[in-house]
């Protein structure tokens, strides 16, 4: 009986979503086909079905394989001994990874999709509540740590916080030649304003 190697088996499968994202990002998900697919990966039609079973399939992985690694990322970030600092260099990964120009494109595949498919929409809100409580949780430390203002609601810091990684799509989107560092030092400074305590006038 053949044996499939899990480690293997796990390479291919993110090469393919590797490739298929860069199709959906140029072409767009109803104009991409599975022949498309399959040529910029570099295998045949049986080969993809053997890891998917449709388009669709390899599109939603897309965006499932992002939550999981995402997820992974705030999970190591909770474990840091100075949640601040894990906050700002979680936010800055995150701005680095969302701020590549196929990214804006996907996300707009990404709004098509969940307009007309609920499944998919559904997806996509649960990764964007998954990020919000991982970004609570970082807050939240920071704030049991005398790090950030104990006066603002984690869920809703963990929301604005969201809002700005999302703005760094569409400047990213409107400007291929955007200057990430200078974006990334823009966004650490009205974080670091935003969020830290505010210390009471002199004499106070």
């Amino acid at each position: 009986m053949r044996t499939v190697d899990p480690a293997k088996h796990a390479a291919k499968r993110a090469s393919i979503v590797d490739a298929a994202a860069g199709c959906f990002a140029e072409k767009g998900f109803e104009r991409t086909t599975t022949a498309d697919i399959c040529r910029a990966a570099g295998i045949s039609s049986g080969s993809l079905f053997h890891y998917f079973p449709n388009k669709r399939a390899v599109f939603t992985a897309i965006f499932t394989d992002d939550a999981v690694e995402t997820a992974g990322r705030l999970e190591t970030a909770a474990q840091a001994d100075d949640p601040w600092a894990a906050l700002l260099d979680v936010v800055a990964e995150l701005a680095g990874q969302l701020a590549h120009p196929a990214v804006g494109r996907l996300v707009l595949e990404a709004a098509a999709q969940a307009a007309r498919d609920d499944e998919f929409a559904e997806l996509i809100h649960r990764n964007d509540s998954a990020l919000r409580d991982g970004l609570a949780v970082l807050v939240d430390r920071a704030v049991d740590a005398g790090l950030i203002d104990p006066g603002l609601p984690s869920r809703a810091v963990a929301g604005w916080v969201a809002g700005l990684l999302d703005a760094i799509i569409s400047r990213a989107s409107l400007d291929p030649d955007l200057d990430l560092a200078a974006e990334q030092a823009i966004l650490r400074t009205i974080l670091i304003r935003f969020l830290r305590p505010v210390s009471p006038p002199a004499g106070g």
